[in-house]
C-alpha cells in the first residue's frame, strides 16, 4: 500500500467524553496487520455535531468518511475494509 489511511478522531469536548479518548490511542491496539498502515491525528471540533443531522458523538473520519458514534472497532473495521479493498 502505497498512502497511509487517514484517521481523523474529533477530540471536541463531546466526541472526547462519548469515547474518542479510546480511539486516539488506535494505534496502540491495531492488528500487527494494520500497524504501520494508519495516519492518526486529533481534531478540535470536526463540526459534525453543530446541527443534529450526523448521528451521535464520537465522530471520526477514515479516508473522510465519517462514522457517527465510533468505537474503536467501528473504526478498525473501516480500516481493515480500506485496506483489503
Amino acid at each position: 500500500m502505497s498512502d497511509k489511511i487517514k484517521v481523523v478522531v474529533c477530540s471536541g469536548t463531546a466526541c472526547f467524553v462519548m469515547g474518542a479518548s479510546d480511539i486516539l490511542l488506535l494505534e496502540e491496539n491495531l492488528p500487527e496487520d494494520l500497524q504501520g498502515r494508519i495516519e492518526l491525528e486529533g481534531a478540535n471540533c470536526l463540526g459534525y455535531c453543530k446541527d443534529g443531522a450526523n448521528g451521535k458523538a464520537p465522530y471520526v473520519t477514515v479516508n473522510g468518511e465519517l462514522i457517527s458514534g465510533a468505537t474503536v472497532l467501528s473504526v478498525m473495521n473501516k480500516i481493515r475494509e480500506i485496506a483489503y479493498a
